[in-house]
């Protein structure tokens, strides 16, 4: 997974990049199928915007932003926003409708299989 930052009208500190990069790595716990972070820190006079944009297998980009007045925070809001749009889509693409497992469900099958055949 790549974890790209991009600053705008200023620059962000080496420590603040590695908070950054830290946190971003953070949502494949949420979702492993992330490819690509791209953050993107803009600097718009006293205020900062925070952009971030998820690339993920089999799926649209996932996008966040909010204003601040400091990066630290501004970024975890907006991390916040992007953990609830993907565990939103997580949630959606799983089959919620099984009342059993699939492994439960084999398991009924060749015990039942077993208890049929003919004894000889």
């Amino acid at each position: 997974m790549q974890v790209a930052i991009t600053s705008r009208h200023g620059n962000v500190s080496d420590h603040t990049r590695e908070y950054i990069i830290t946190k971003s790595e953070k949502l494949l716990t949420y979702f492993e199928r992330v490819t690509a972070i791209q953050v993107t820190v803009d600097y718009e006079g006293d205020h900062v915007k925070i952009e971030i944009l998820v690339n993920a297998e089999h799926k649209h980009n996932f996008v966040a932003h909010d204003i601040g007045d400091d990066v630290p925070s501004t970024y975890d809001r907006t991390m916040h926003k992007m953990e609830q749009q993907i565990r939103k889509y997580k949630d959606k693409i799983q089959d919620h409708r099984r009342v059993l497992s699939i492994n439960k469900i084999a398991e009924r099958e060749s015990s039942k299989a077993e208890s049929e055949e003919p004894a000889t």
